[in-house]
Order: structure tokens, then C-alpha cells, then sequence
């Protein structure tokens, strides 16, 4: 299928986007891929390639353009891991709502792209999704998060407190065993989702998982629920969204 990257202009400077189109030329339905806190390899490509295989638009934004060209290499082990956290724990909220803006704005002008957008954010980008989906409700109508962290905090952009005006459907397919996920995020997100009478939601926990249970190259790769929460995220995709 084809691709390319485009420079999309921020607010801080211009975004790398990696991009894979269906192959037919009819126009089709967005979706943009959040990366987790690893970033940009040749994995999530894969991930945006499948998307366009299954007939969607996927936008990949590379969100750690603020700092230039960062390549994780983990195999150097520990000293790497707190460089990649270190520049993970600097992507604020505030900053991926306006870099969504962003694409939004050049979707608008990309004559194949249809106007309703979907979402999934993997690790670190639960919190984008649900905040990006809060924030631009008219074009964001299918969010999904897989193993999502930071959903909800006690601060005063915690991303849950958007809930109330997302439109459209949700996934959130959960580990049953991830550190990254506190006691209580569950809960408390069933029940914001659940008071919200204009969005559709199903979160789902998967059994004998560990966070980083979707990735190919990770240790903890599962590939059955793997597979289940694709089909899931994509038959979501499909009925909010044309593909």
C-alpha cells in the first residue's frame, strides 16, 4: 500500500508523520496511530500498515519532535530506559491536544481523507486518546486505548474528566497484570463512561496479560488477546467510521 511522511506545522515547530494509505483511490476514514513511550520504529509502522490493509487513512505522529530525531536503542539497557521515561514524562496533555489540532487541520485539506477521525493510543497515549476524543468530539468519534496509563490522576487535566463530552464509541482493552495501572482507574472510568449517554464504550480486561501485551517484539507479547482487541478496535472503526 502506499506511503510517505509529511511535516505537519505545530504550534512548536513541524511534526514527522509517517502515513499509509489504503490501495484503493476512494476516500477513506482516519485513523491516527499515538505511539507509545518507546516511539518511532519500524514496529508501529507495521502497526499503521495493517490499518491501511484493513482500509483505513493511518496517521503515525511522531510526538517527540520537540526534542528532534529520538531513536531508542533499549538493548543498552537501564541508562537508555531513563532517557526514554525521562523524555516520555515531558509529552503533557496540552501539548498532544495541540499537536492533534494540528492534524486535524491537515486531514481537512488532504482531499482523500474523510472528515470522521478515529483513535488508538497504546502505553503512555491512553491519556491522549481520551483527552484528544474530550476535546475535538465533532471529528473524533472511535477512541481506543490499549493498556492505557494516566487516564486518570489527580490533576486538574486528568484526562477522565473529558469523558463527559466524548461522542461516538470507546475501547479500552486493559492487562490483567500492569504496574502502570492503578487501583481504581478501572472503576472510575466504567463510571464516567457509563454516565456518558452519547458515547458507546467497552472496557475490557484481558486475562493472563501483562502491559506491552500487543507488540510483537515484546517479551510479554500474547498474540490470541492481542488479535481479540484488534478485531475489537477495527469492528469499532468500521461501524462509526467508513473504511
Amino acid at each position: 500500500m502506499p506511503t510517505h511522511h509529511v511535516q505537519i506545522d505545530t504550534h512548536d515547530g513541524q511534526m514527522p508523520c509517517f502515513i499509509a494509505q489504503p490501495e484503493s483511490s476512494r476516500a477513506s476514514s482516519p485513523i491516527i496511530l499515538y505511539m507509545d513511550v518507546p516511539g518511532i520504529r519500524e514496529e508501529l509502522h507495521d502497526f499503521a500498515r495493517r490499518l491501511a490493509n484493513d482500509g483505513f487513512l493511518c496517521v503515525l505522529p511522531d510526538l517527540y519532535y520537540r526534542h528532534g530525531k529520538i531513536r531508542f536503542d533499549l538493548t543498552k539497557g537501564q541508562s537508555e530506559l531513563k532517557k526514554m521515561f525521562a523524555i516520555g514524562s515531558q509529552l503533557t496533555n496540552a501539548m498532544v491536544i495541540e499537536d492533534t489540532r494540528a492534524i486535524l487541520n491537515w486531514l481537512s485539506s488532504v482531499p482523500y481523507a474523510l472528515a470522521d477521525v478515529g483513535t488508538v493510543g497504546y502505553c503512555m497515549s491512553g491519556q491522549f486518546v481520551i483527552s484528544v476524543a474530550g476535546t475535538f468530539p465533532d471529528r473524533i468519534k472511535a477512541t481506543a486505548a490499549l493498556y492505557g496509563t494516566r487516564m486518570v490522576t489527580d490533576a486538574a487535566d486528568s484526562p477522565h474528566q473529558l469523558i463527559p463530552t466524548m461522542r461516538g464509541e470507546a475501547y479500552l482493552g486493559f492487562a490483567a497484570h500492569d504496574p502502570y495501572v492503578e487501583d481504581g482507574v478501572i472503576p472510575t472510568l466504567n463510571a464516567s463512561m457509563a454516565a456518558n449517554q452519547d458515547l458507546t464504550c467497552e472496557i475490557e480486561t484481558h486475562p493472563q496479560t501483562e502491559h506491552g501485551f500487543c507488540f510483537p517484539a515484546r517479551p510479554q507479547y500474547r498474540p490470541e488477546p492481542a488479535e481479540i482487541a484488534w478485531r475489537k478496535m477495527t469492528a469499532m472503526y468500521k461501524r462509526v467510521l467508513r473504511a
